[in-house]
C-alpha cells in the first residue's frame, strides 16, 4: 500500500471568500499570516492585505497562470513558505488541479472553502447533489447562435442543457447571466428552465435573484461577480434517437425528395460506426436527416453539414430548429469549399457531391482520423463507378452494399408491396498505403 510522505514545506492552496478573514479557518489564517510568498488575483490580494506579515512578497496571477508553478518552485528552493489564494473550493474549476499537474500533488496542500455555487444554492434553497457544474469562465466568444461550433465559450453549457435537470454555472463578465438567458431563448428552451442569479456573494452589495424566467433575465444587467443556477420546470423530451420516420423531417414540396429514406439512413448510420464523441461530416445534407440523427447519436460529438442548394439548405435549417440538438452546424456551400475549416472527422457521410466526387473522396480519406469511416449513397451507376474507381486508385479499403426496400401500400381492402429505388452504399476507410495519409497534419478535434 502506498503511503504519502508529508512534504515539510508544501505550497498551501487556500480557498477564500469575499468576506475576507472571516471565511478562513484558524489553520488557514495562520498559514496566510506566516507566508513568505502570497500568490493570488489582484482583487483577492487587496482583500487580504491586512493579514500578511511585513515583508511578505505578493504576486498577482491575473493573466499569468502559467507563471505560478515557477513562483512556487522558486519559493520552495529558497526554503520560503508560500500560499496561493483561490476562490471557494480550489478543486472545483480552480487552480489546484493545474498546480497538482505541474508540481505534483505532494508539493501542495489544499485547504478548501465553500464553493460560491454551494453558497448560491443555500441562498436559494436548491439541492445541488445531483446538479451538473459547468464553467463558462472563458474568453468572450460573442452571443450564442444556433449551430455555433464547439469553440464557442457557451458550447459546453448548451450541450448540458439538453441532458441535465439542474445546472450550476460559473460565469464571467462576458458570459453573463443575461447572455446565458439569451442562449436558452435561441435554443427554444425559454419555457423549459428557470434561473437564479447570486451577485456579489458575502459582500455588502450581495443581491439574490431567486426565480427568473429567461425572457426577463435576457434584458437585465448583473454585477460582474455572480453565479447562475438553472433548473428544469418542464420535463425534457426523450426523442427517438435512431430510425426516425421520413415524415419526421420537413422535405421539399410538393414533390418530396432529397431525403435519405429511413431504411437506407439506418444502415448508413450503422456503417458509420459512430461513438458518443464522434466528429461527423454530412456532405450534401439535403433535408439534414442523416446529420441530425447522427447528432442525436453523438451527444458529446459534433456534426458539420453542408448543402449547396439554397432551398434545401433552408429546409435542413428548419429541421435543425425542431430537432432539439445543439451539436450541429449547417452551412450553405458546395464541397469541398469550406471543409478546411472543419476539424478532422471520425465519420463522413456523402449524400451529394456536386460533380466533384473523385477529388472529394481523396480529400476525405486524407482527413479521416484513425479508424474513421466514409459512407456514400448513390442511385446512379455513373456515380457508383466513379466512386469505386477513385477508391481503387487510392488503394482504400472499401465495399459496396445494395439496398432495395419495399413498403406495403393499400390496394382496395388489401395491401401490395411497392418497391423503393435501389441504393448503393459504398463504405470505405483509408488503405495501408502511407502515401494516402497525411501524417504531418495534426488532428483537430474541436
Amino acid at each position: 500500500m502506498d503511503i504519502r510522505v508529508k512534504d515539510p514545506n508544501p505550497c498551501r492552496v487556500i480557498g477564500v471568500l469575499d468576506d475576507g478573514a472571516a471565511s478562513l479557518s484558524a489553520t488557514a489564517l495562520a498559514h496566510l499570516r506566516t507566508a513568505d510568498v502570497v500568490i493570488g488575483a489582484a482583487r483577492t490580494l487587496a482583500l487580504f492585505r491586512q493579514q500578511l506579515k511585513p515583508g511578505a512578497v505578493t504576486r498577482d496571477l491575473t493573466g499569468q497562470m502559467k507563471a505560478v508553478p515557477g513562483w512556487v518552485r522558486s519559493a520552495r528552493d529558497a526554503h520560503q513558505s508560500s500560499v496561493v489564494l483561490a476562490t471557494g473550493d480550489p478543486l472545483c474549476h480552480g487552480i489546484a488541479t493545474y498546480l497538482a499537474q505541474q508540481l505534483c500533488l505532494d508539493a501542495i496542500e489544499i485547504l478548501p472553502n465553500l464553493s460560491t455555487l454551494q453558497l448560491a444554492c443555500a441562498r436559494v434553497g436548491l439541492a445541488w447533489q445531483d446538479a451538473r457544474i459547468v464553467s463558462v469562465h472563458s474568453q468572450d466568444a460573442g452571443e450564442w447562435e444556433r449551430g455555433s461550433r464547439p469553440t464557442h465559450g457557451l458550447y459546453a453549457l448548451a450541450q448540458a442543457l439538453r441532458a441535465e435537470q439542474r445546472l450550476l454555472v460559473l460565469t464571467s463578465p462576458a458570459n453573463s447571466p443575461d447572455r446565458i438567458a439569451r442562449l436558452l431563448l435561441a435554443e427554444e428552451l425559454g419555457d423549459d428552465f428557470q434561473l437564479a442569479v447570486a451577485e456579489n456573494l458575502l459582500q455588502a452589495s450581495e443581491r439574490i435573484h431567486p426565480q427568473l424566467n429567461p425572457a426577463d433575465a435576457a434584458q437585465m444587467r448583473f454585477a460582474d461577480l455572480n453565479v447562475v443556477l438553472l433548473w428544469r420546470i418542464r420535463a425534457a423530451q426523450q426523442p427517438v434517437r435512431f430510425g426516425l420516420a421520413d415524415s419526421a423531417f420537413a422535405q421539399r414540396q410538393p414533390e418530396k425528395g432529397l431525403i435519405t429514406k429511413q431504411e437506407v439512413r439506418a444502415v448508413s448510420l450503422a456503417r458509420l460506426q459512430l461513438r458518443t464523441d464522434s466528429v461527423v461530416w454530412d456532405i450534401g445534407a439535403g433535408s439534414g436527416s442523416v446529420g441530425l440523427e447522427a447528432a442525436r447519436l453523438c451527444p458529446r460529438g459534433h456534426v458539420y453539414a453542408i448543402e449547396k442548394n439554397e432551398a434545401d439548405h433552408a429546409i435542413a435549417g428548419r429541421n435543425h430548429a425542431t430537432f432539439g440538438v445543439s451539436n450541429y452546424t449547417l452551412q450553405h456551400g458546395k464541397a469541398p469549399e469550406g471543409l478546411d475549416a472543419w476539424p478532422d472527422p471520425d465519420a463522413v457521410f456523402v449524400g451529394g457531391s456536386g460533380g466533384e466526387l473523385a477529388g472529394l473522396i481523396a480529400s476525405v480519406l486524407r482527413r479521416l482520423r484513425p479508424g474513421g469511416r466514409l459512407v456514400m449513397n448513390f442511385v446512379t451507376l455513373e456515380n457508383l463507378a466513379t466512386a469505386t474507381q477513385a477508391l481503387q486508385t487510392l488503394n482504400a479499403d472499401w465495399d459496396v452494399l445494395q439496398l432495395q426496400a419495399s413498403r406495403s401500400k393499400p390496394i382496395l381492402h388489401m395491401h401490395r408491396m411497392a418497391a423503393e429505388n435501389p441504393v448503393w452504399l459504398v463504405c470505405a476507410s483509408p488503405g495501408t498505403d502511407p502515401d494516402q495519409r497525411d501524417n504531418t497534419q495534426e488532428s483537430n478535434h474541436d
